[in-house]
């Protein structure tokens, strides 16, 4: 078939690899433009927009899929739409144009999750499987009729990110297998069954960590913010970055909810109910460290988080 590909970030590039490896042409790549990175702000392509050129694939750059979009993407007779985390919504006449629709690749196991961020919201709620679900895309948001879907048990300390990069690669597979199927006329999908819910994109807030929570819930937003927006917390009016931290040993003291204490050489907070240790942090200015490090060069003994 004749696909057009829709991706931006990381975790898109998998997909487009995959599909440029089969026997099926790859007209266009759809990406967002390039965006300014670093402390320069060096204008910097996509990941997405790197393998594509990488790969000897037409690259459009475009931060929404508008009329001028929409026709030069018309004129190039697709079958079949493919998106993978573009960042952008596909509106009709975009959504008819290809003979077969747009299908989106989404990593959770719909209906549960859908929008924006689905791995993050399904860590910090402590959900205990997740997977990946390839869909026909639809005008209402992730809610269209799944093709297959696969799942997986979510690991006790993986993050976000770690996560991810996992889904994107079996996620790869699955989609290959769905535009073949749909290629060879065999594919069959189904209705999303049961309640759905949402996962919004994340706000620097998401990252704030409420010390006022278990401990369980602590780590799970902790993990489930790495590496964006971040975790942190605020101490001496001071943002302290959260890059790792685990359970504390059944023997620890247990501070206040927001207190930090020492024990041996790990570094407590307490929680709603247990303590956790950190072990790395980054104060502002400052590199990532080894929470014990950044103890030991503090000048107050007991320092209190912000809520």
């Amino acid at each position: 078939m004749r696909l057009v590909f829709a991706g931006t970030p990381a975790p898109a590039v998998p997909s487009l690899r995959r599909l440029a490896a089969s026997g099926h042409d790859i007209v266009a790549v759809v990406t967002r433009r390039d965006a300014p990175l670093g402390r320069k702000r060096v204008l910097t392509p996509s990941p997405v927009a790197a393998a594509a050129e990488e790969l000897g694939l037409e690259v459009l750059r475009a931060d929404r899929l508008d009329a001028d979009v929409t026709a030069d993407l018309t004129a190039r007779d697709p079958d079949l739409g493919v998106i993978v985390a573009y960042g952008g919504l596909v509106r009709e006449p975009l959504l008819s144009a290809p003979r077969h629709g747009w299908i989106n690749l989404h990593f959770s196991l719909l209906p549960r999750w859908r929008g924006a961020a689905p791995v993050q919201h399904a860590l910090i709620a402590g959900d205990r499987r997740t997977g990946v679900s390839v869909f026909q895309l639809v005008p209402e948001l992730d809610a269209g009729a799944v093709y297959a879907e696969r799942s997986c048990d979510i690991p006790a300390d993986v993050t976000a990110g770690e996560l991810l990069d996992e889904l994107a690669a079996s996620g790869a597979d699955l989609l290959a297998e769905v535009v073949d199927a749909i290629a060879d006329g065999t594919a069959v999908a189904r209705p999303q069954e049961g309640t759905p819910t949402y996962a919004g994109k994340l706000a620097d807030d998401d990252g704030r960590i409420r010390w006022t929570d278990g401990a369980e819930a602590v780590l799970a937003r902790i993990r489930g913010v790495t590496p964006e927006p971040g975790a942190h917390t605020t101490l001496d009016g001071t943002r302290l970055k959260i890059l790792g931290a685990r359970r504390a040993p059944a023997d620890a003291p247990a501070p206040a909810p927001g207190h930090f204490a020492s024990h041996g050489k790990a570094v407590l907070v307490g929680t709603g109910d247990a303590p956790v240790v950190l072990e790395v942090v980054q104060p502002a200015g400052k590199g990532p460290m080894r929470a014990a490090d950044w103890w030991r060069g503090l000048r107050s003994d007991a320092p209190v988080a912000g809520a």
